[in-house]
């Protein structure tokens, strides 16, 4: 990968790309000393403890702010699960598939959402931006505990899914803007393994709910009130404690700004910027990893509604309602241990993110066919629950693939919205079957999740041939090239310098 220096010629886009412009590189003398430097500079000893100065900063405020959100985002996701088990299907009288459709609702919220945010976040500072839906969602779960009829709860979870809507296309971007492609995965993971930590503190909040609460409140309803309470405090203290970027980062002194940029310039990431490139729409959508971005979308979520149903699955074993819980909640830890495998190995292999991906999915997959072949009763039915519900593993590095492969502002956004797109229409689609019909084996959604997990299997093949003969060719092209100002608004296609993450 090409390193600036002060001897060289670049060439830079212009500085704002607007919807009838494309990005015109030309060229020019990069004279400014503070970061453009020798590479006897960069190899200092100095330079390089100063960049993992960097780093750990980075990691001491970044990444639990984004680690806190994950947390309270699945909390709230979750909570469903757990009212489940205490009286929100008889409570509102629900039948057939209608408790499916208050998880799918969710995220038809968050598909309407996602159209208007792919134009938001590239025009607003995202720290702002996400800072502001966070306090809206946490509002909104308050409300989930007021509804009295069925149509009332279904009409607060849609709008909860509008209010999520920005959080995790926003994340992927503001990881790539704060780490280089070779830490995307351990940053991802950490704050995917949030998801599993909630899944733990969930069951256990709400088992302390349900077994002890003495108010006139139902205890799901109590549940709702306490999620929606501490999600909106997380919002504001994101939107005052999440700097915009680098440039403007609080914890950071000047000269380690400086040494924060020059660490990514090998990446060539251009930062947080508000213009909106039509020229980079054009080319997102005649990039082949665009529409991969959905496919795995939907093909990661299509599975997921065993995490919504497995607490009715165990509790249709025969256990109580805090029994239930309390047996549900060791899935998060087997999510965690399934989220740190991939992790590792992708810190020992970092260009086999593809390979390690098709591994995880052996977790999953061996969950979904004890669900479906092994006797209703006894532990091998919760373990089978357990292993199914792991796919923050694969959802982690699959997002950490695009962090990693798209460049451009405006492209990473209409990449990232693709991938969640596709997460909503599979989260939409795939919860209709499982119905109360269908219980307690709920055959039809398995078996479609067991046929799911073989097409991501093939489909991950065949983006890393994608990514490694696209290398190939780039590392015949030698030195003819173009070599852009590092930090420039271009894509991945532009940068010819660019190389894919396998």
């Amino acid at each position: 990968m090409a390193t600036p220096n002060t001897s060289i010629e670049k060439t830079q886009p212009e500085a704002i790309i607007t919807s009838n412009e494309k990005a015109q590189p030309q060229t020019i003398i990069a004279n400014d000393d503070s970061e453009n430097l020798s590479s006897s500079e960069i190899d200092d000893p100095a330079m390089l403890a100063l960049e993992k100065r960097v780093l750990r900063k980075t990691d001491m405020v970044v990444l639990p702010m984004m680690c806190f959100v994950f947390f309270f985002q699945y909390l709230d996701k979750q909570s469903l699960s757990y009212a489940s088990v205490y009286g929100l299907i008889t409570d509102l009288d629900m039948k057939g598939n209608q408790f499916a459709w208050t998880s799918s609702i969710f995220y038809v919220g968050q598909l309407v959402s996602e159209f208007p945010f792919i134009y938001l976040m590239s025009r607003f500072k995202l720290s702002k931006f996400v800072g502001i839906t966070i306090v809206l969602w946490g509002a909104v779960c308050m409300c989930l505990a007021a509804p009295k009829t069925y149509p009332a709860f279904l009409a607060v979870r849609f709008f909860l899914g509008v209010a999520e809507g920005a959080v995790s296309p926003a994340f992927i971007t503001i990881t790539g803007i704060w780490y280089k492609k070779s830490e995307h995965a351990l940053r991802i993971g950490c704050w995917i393994t949030c998801n599993a930590l909630a899944q733990i503190v969930g069951s256990l909040l709400m088992y302390g709910i349900g077994q002890h609460n003495t108010s006139s409140l139902a205890s799901w309803r109590l549940m709702f009130l306490v999620c929606g309470i501490a999600t909106s405090l997380c919002g504001v203290a994101f939107y005052f404690v999440m700097p915009d970027g680098p440039d403007t980062a609080w914890f950071l002194n000047a000269e380690e700004k400086v040494a924060a940029r020059r660490r990514l310039r090998e990446d060539h990431d251009g930062g947080d910027k508000t213009s909106f490139s039509m020229a980079q729409l054009k080319d997102a959508a005649l990039d082949f990893k665009t529409y991969a971005s959905f496919a795995f979308g939907i093909l990661v979520t299509a599975p997921a509604p065993v995490l919504t149903f497995a607490s009715l699955i165990i509790k249709q074993l025969g256990y109580t309602s805090g029994q239930t819980l309390l047996r549900g909640a060791p899935s998060g830890a087997v999510q965690i241990v399934a989220i740190w495998i991939g992790i590792i190995a992708c810190l020992i292999w970092p260009q086999k993110r593809s390979l390690i991906i098709i591994g995880l999915v052996s977790i999953p997959l061996t969950g979904c066919i004890m669900l479906l072949v092994l006797p209703l009763r006894g532990y091998p039915i919760i373990v089978g629950a357990w292993l199914g519900s792991c796919i923050s593993s694969v959802f982690s590095l699959t997002m950490s693939l695009n962090a990693s492969n798209i460049r451009g502002n405006t492209k990473r956004s209409v990449v990232n919205t693709a991938y969640f797109i596709g997460y909503c229409v599979g989260l939409i689609a795939f919860s209709q079957l499982w119905t109360t019909q269908t219980a307690p084996r709920y055959t039809a959604g398995l078996i479609v999740s067991v046929v799911d997990w073989a097409i991501l299997v093939l489909l991950m093949g065949y983006y890393w041939y994608n990514g490694w003969s696209e290398n190939g060719k780039r590392d015949k092209l030698g030195s003819a090239i173009t070599v852009y100002e590092p930090g420039a608004d271009v894509t991945d296609k532009q940068d010819l310098t660019f190389r894919y993450s396998l």
